[in-house]
């Protein structure tokens, strides 16, 4: 009865650790997706330096997990003490780096608020100076987006402009119309555009146009994240009873 007990732990032991074989490699591959992502999202991540650490932070666990699932298949399947406590301690530190992340996220939460967003907008927002960090990544995510603004294009006119003809208003070009969105995609009508003709601008405020865009996938992650903990916490039970089970 024991032998079978400690048949069926290993067997469980390699079942889960195939899981987080595969949770680290769908980390690995949004992580990879992110950085070299040619629709514009890159130059987002890389101007953004938290953005930039958090691609780098996803990467390297999925890659941490990528391989950590592959050990305790290994050391379930050969029933290797050795590889079996090295695989619970590495999953205990990478199950409580998570757990902090998750509990760091929640604390500062309150920094990705609408009202967060329009505050440092108007404050640090540049127009069309493109050796701003800040206001180039503003700019590519209203192209990238189609909207314009945190909350539309009245953001803007409390922001200081310096008009290059006397039809230029408060409108940003990178709320305009194009044909593409993409800088290189030409303007619908720019001048009817900056002269403040609604239909020819983006008008919604891209806070709205990016939950509405990536709700599904947050509550995707969230799931996945989830379910990524419990898989750990389970492998890490399975891996000390298959440890003290080998003779």
């Amino acid at each position: 009865m024991e032998g079978d007990c400690l048949s069926c732990m290993k067997y469980l032991m390699f079942l889960f650790n195939f899981f987080i074989f595969l949770g680290g490699a769908c980390l690995l591959g949004v992580g990879i997706w992110v950085i070299v992502d040619p629709t514009g999202f890159r130059e987002i991540v890389a101007a953004n330096p938290l953005l930039f650490t958090g691609a780098y932070i996803m990467l390297a666990m999925g890659a941490m997990l990528f391989l950590l699932g592959f050990l305790g298949c290994c050391g379930a399947i050969r029933e290797n003490k050795c590889l079996l406590l090295f695989f619970f301690m590495f999953i205990l530190l990478i199950f409580l780096a998570e757990l902090s992340a998750a509990i760091l996220a929640f604390i500062f939460r309150e920094n990705l608020t609408r009202e967060f967003f329009t505050k440092e907008l108007k404050k640090h927002y540049l127009r069309n100076n493109n050796t701003d960090v800040f206001s180039s990544t503003w700019n590519s995510v209203m192209i990238t987006f189609a909207c314009c603004g945190v909350n539309g294009p009245e953001d803007f006119e409390a922001v200081p402009h310096f008009p290059h003809s006397s039809w230029e208003t408060a409108t940003p070009e990178a709320c305009c119309q194009r044909e593409i969105q993409s800088r290189e995609g030409m303007f619908v009508n720019k001048e009817a555009c900056l002269t403040g003709i609604e239909r020819f601008q983006n008008r919604q405020g891209c806070y709205t146009v990016i939950l509405n865009s990536f709700e599904t996938y947050v509550y995707l992650a969230g799931a996945l994240a989830i379910g990524v903990l419990a898989i750990e916490l389970f492998a890490m039970i399975f891996a000390m009873c298959l440890f003290r089970g080998i003779q």
